[in-house]
């Protein structure tokens, strides 16, 4: 039997992240990857608004224990996050050089990436502290605001960039112990989507992060009107007059990035928090 002259290859088709596990779309719908410099393409999977209800179901089982978790050890894992994905950073260089980055400003965005989770693991357990506070009050009490998590929340990564962009957006939302669920960049999805792999192997629980990838227009209107998602970040900067239009029907908060370079912030985290004030009777 001849050889074959060439070898067809197998193109890799990139899974949805829902809860600590890959799935494919319940809508069996795909995409293919752009791709640059003739190399061969991927492709992954289209998020329905089947996917999206099932992805806030799971990040909503999460809230409760990640929640939970006390500040320093919310930060022990993002941290540890940020160990495993040091020793990937050839491949996650290689989703973003396929997106037509160079191989010089691919490493530096990696690295970029890698600091800004260990920049919010450092702040897990020192910005209740910062934005906390005792307030006067003219009666015999303690009197204390602190900030507590929101809940689920959805989070729309920018086009670009595609890696630190994604992770600099919900790294403040995890900090503080919500749930995301989260559309990878429309332009260039594989980073995020590599970097699930990543993080399906830390300690992070499953439903803490959950990524999507998609046609935002399709998901928009269900993200928006979404009953259990409880504030939406966009960092993109598209349909922003649709979404904050939907916000109403549960008072969900709405917050937008986009036109922004800055990534790390601690006033990030203080979007998708909720400040508790509580009263404690003192003296006789």
């Amino acid at each position: 039997m001849p050889r074959p002259t060439a070898r067809v290859p197998v193109l890799k088709t990139h899974k949805l992240f829902l809860g600590g596990k890959f799935v494919r779309s319940e809508s069996g719908r795909v995409a293919t990857a752009r791709a640059v410099k003739g190399e061969a393409r991927e492709n992954y999977a289209l998020a329905s608004r089947k996917d999206f209800r099932d992805a806030v179901v799971a990040a909503r089982n999460a809230i409760v224990p990640w929640g939970k978790m006390s500040p320093y050890l919310r930060g022990q894992i993002l941290y540890r996050a940020a160990e495993m994905l040091e020793p990937r950073r050839q491949e996650l260089a290689h989703a973003l050089i396929r997106g037509g980055l160079s191989r010089t400003k691919a490493a530096r965005e990696v690295s970029a990436t890698i600091d800004c989770l260990v920049y919010y693991a450092g702040w897990t357990d020192k910005f209740a502290a910062l934005f906390g506070s005792v307030n006067p009050v003219a009666s015999s009490h303690f009197n204390f605001t602190f900030p507590e998590p929101m809940g689920v929340v959805a989070v729309i990564a920018p086009d670009e960039p595609a890696l630190l962009g994604f992770v600099s957006a919900i790294a403040p939302a995890i900090a503080s112990g919500n749930a995301v669920v989260a559309i990878a960049s429309g332009a260039q999805p594989l980073p995020a989507l590599t970097l699930a792999e990543i993080l399906a192997t830390s300690d992070l629980p499953g439903g803490v992060v959950n990524i999507l990838a998609g046609d935002l227009k399709s998901l928009a209107s269900h993200i928006a009107t979404h009953m259990e998602v409880a504030a939406i970040v966009n960092a993109r900067g598209e349909l922003e007059a649709e979404l904050q239009a939907g916000t109403a029907s549960n008072v969900k908060r709405y917050f937008s990035r986009s036109g922004t370079n800055e990534f790390e912030s601690p006033y990030f985290i203080l979007d998708t928090v909720e400040m508790k004030t509580a009263w404690h009777p003192i003296g006789f």
